[in-house]
């Protein structure tokens, strides 16, 4: 089974065919582009989601190279851009953890498994019957899956356990029955082969080696996503393409996010950074990435020229609106909105900006969950920031707020954060929708924010007696003498 993940091998004096050439990690450049004609293989082996120009509308052209493994294979170290030592470290192996020796990569168990499960689903796709008793495992883990599809409009619904049912492939999976659930595929005549290539590129490019900005966050996202548009004043207003965009946002939002927060790329010189000139410098990414991924697998080319530009152009505002550093000016926004009581959802823009606040609300709805998920979410963000601190110290740069593990615990950022973003947040959200998924939020964000109070208070107060105790034990025979004196008098 492992010999079908080699690589072609085509005689050097066959032409290679065009749908080779348009696979995954093939490389295309722009005709003006410095790298066409000849380019060097070792530079090219260095640049993962590399950019280029094309001088004639400066647009960035994306561009799909072949994963870290391979360059690692080859000996191919990564290219230094700027002067800063750190950035030739590879954000693709930012997060990784050293694997024992003598272990089954896990990487390789989950490529195994998704070879069968793509035999599979393509099969059902030809319709042809599938008789391979080497299904019956897997086949079990889809109809728990299934299952769990049935109930996704929850708030209870547990992302991790759906992970696991479907090996690691819920971002494609949820994202594939929302947008067939909603009647998108066959409304917007989808070619449903498109659509499942699309969404296997979307949940490859996440970096699963993140704790917490990978392709599960995003499946959380786009089921919590999927609760809101089905709010009843959601529900009556939106039309069918903004459903659309907002499932498509939800699943691109984060799309190749390397594991740092922006100032971290600002302050090593990434070439992001200079890019979009230090402003939104990740979401710009995460939008340009998802617009390249569109055109890859050409998933809007039946669409007229004018819908699909506008498609993106709505994708990108969408996933803009996730820059925390602009929660502020959407926040107030949206309360002036709610005061001045002039939300008209039959006005086109009016109901982007609630996708837009939608997708606000589901990107940090993590602290509404119920405990149990809350709190897995709550330790896998405060896993990267810790980690990022740690590399700002190795380097010697500045730590970025909240991410020092000396100064932090997680349940001071948690309590932080939920006080100062998520409660204003979802507080107007709540004035916008009062509905029961509402109320429901606010009572698992208080209950969540009091739990962590409590541990707070309680290591804290372990601390401080772990520190007196010796003090404790000097003071102990003059306390006794001053109890001893006040029960005489």
């Amino acid at each position: 089974m492992e010999l079908c993940y080699q690589l072609p091998v085509l005689p050097l004096d066959r032409p290679v065919p065009k749908h080779v050439l348009s696979r995954r990690g093939a490389i295309s450049f722009s005709s003006s582009s410095s790298l066409f004609g000849a380019p060097d293989p070792r530079q090219l082996s260095q640049r993962r989601g590399a950019i280029s120009y094309d001088s004639s509308d400066q647009t960035a052209l994306y561009i799909r190279m072949l994963d870290v493994r391979v360059r690692s294979q080859v000996g191919f170290e990564p290219e230094r851009r700027g002067s800063h030592p750190y950035l030739g470290v590879d954000f693709r192996t930012l997060h990784s953890r050293a694997e024992s020796a003598g272990s089954i990569p896990a990487r390789r168990i989950q490529r195994l498994f998704s070879f069968q499960r793509h035999l599979l689903s393509s099969r059902l796709l030809r319709g042809a019957p599938h008789l391979n008793p080497l299904h019956i495992l897997d086949e079990d883990y889809c109809g728990q899956a299934k299952c769990m599809l049935e109930k996704v409009g929850s708030w209870n619904f547990d992302i991790f356990l759906f992970d696991r049912l479907t090996n690691g492939n819920s971002l494609v999976c949820l994202t594939f029955h929302l947008l067939n659930q909603y009647g998108l595929i066959e409304l917007f005549q989808l070619d449903m082969v498109k659509v499942r290539h699309f969404l296997v590129l979307v949940q490859e490019d996440y970096h699963n080696q993140n704790p917490y900005h990978n392709a599960v966050h995003a499946a959380d996202v786009t089921q919590a996503m999927h609760c809101y548009l089905r709010e009843p004043k959601l529900t009556q207003s939106l039309t069918s393409c903004d459903i659309l965009l907002g499932l498509l946002a939800a699943a691109t939002h984060d799309l190749d996010h390397p594991g740092v927060n922006q100032p971290f790329l600002i302050k090593t010189n990434h070439y992001l950074a200079a890019l979009y000139r230090n402003t939104s410098v990740l979401e710009n990414h995460h939008w340009k990435s998802a617009v390249g991924l569109l055109r890859e697998t050409e998933l809007f080319s039946h669409l007229p020229a004018e819908d699909s530009l506008s498609i993106e152009r709505q994708l990108g505002s969408l996933i803009l609106a996730t820059d925390i550093s602009r929660q502020n000016d959407y926040l107030s926004r949206f309360r002036t909105h709610l005061d001045e009581n002039n939300l008209c959802l039959g006005n086109a823009s009016h109901r982007h900006f609630i996708l837009q606040m939608a997708l606000k609300c589901a990107d940090i709805c993590n602290p509404c969950r119920p405990w149990e998920l809350s709190k897995q979410w709550s330790e896998k963000v405060t896993e990267e920031f810790f980690h990022q601190g740690d590399i700002e110290k190795k380097h010697k740069l500045e730590v970025s707020p909240l991410c020092d593990s000396e100064a932090n615990t997680i349940a001071s950022v948690q309590i932080g954060f939920m006080t100062y973003v998520v409660e204003p947040l979802f507080a107007e959200w709540a004035r916008f929708s009062d509905t029961r998924l509402s109320q429901t939020m606010l009572g698992h964000l208080g209950l969540n924010k009091a739990s962590w109070s409590a541990m707070e208070s309680e290591a804290s107060g372990s601390f401080e007696e772990g520190e007196s105790e010796p003090a404790r034990a000097t003071e102990e025979p003059s306390s006794r003498a001053l109890s001893q004196g006040s029960q005489e008098s």
